[in-house]
């Protein structure tokens, strides 16, 4: 099972303050034990909102919304992707995890990615072959 771990953002994250010189060490010694235990597939932090843009579908319009967004707590400072064996063991680990925002209140989400087999009869043998195409072009 793949698990995407999203660290919420901060006033602080969403400013673009940098992580210190120690939570950066921490969160390196945590990324490396992931790593050695096998479960880390991929592991980022994202710049502020105020960078990046969203778009709105409503129909065939596409609205483009530039950066920053208000709501800060629903917003995404980083992210890792992780291969477990269950949502436990998932939580297990992010209690684990430095406190990603020190001296303030975090929080990180767990949200397990869909695979194939759940999208049923609609994902049919064409758009599997696509999707393993997709994976290994990924790959190189």
């Amino acid at each position: 099972m793949q698990f995407m771990i999203i660290v919420k953002a901060s006033a602080d994250s969403e400013a673009g303050a940098m992580p210190s010189e120690e939570l950066l060490t921490a969160m390196g010694n945590y990324n490396e034990e992931l790593a050695k235990a096998g479960i880390l597939v991929s592991a980022d932090g994202l710049h502020p909102s105020s960078k990046g843009a969203r778009v709105r579908f409503s129909g065939e319009k596409r609205t483009v919304i530039d950066g920053p967004f208000a709501e800060t707590k629903e917003l995404i400072a980083g992210y890792w992707i992780w291969e477990v064996k269950s949502k436990e063991e998932a939580i297990e680990w992010v209690k684990r995890c430095p406190n990603p925002m020190p001296g303030t209140e975090a929080e990180i989400e767990i949200r397990q990615i869909f695979s194939a087999e759940e999208f049923g009869a609609e994902f049919t043998p064409e758009l599997r072959e696509q999707e393993q195409r997709i994976r290994e072009a990924k790959k190189h």
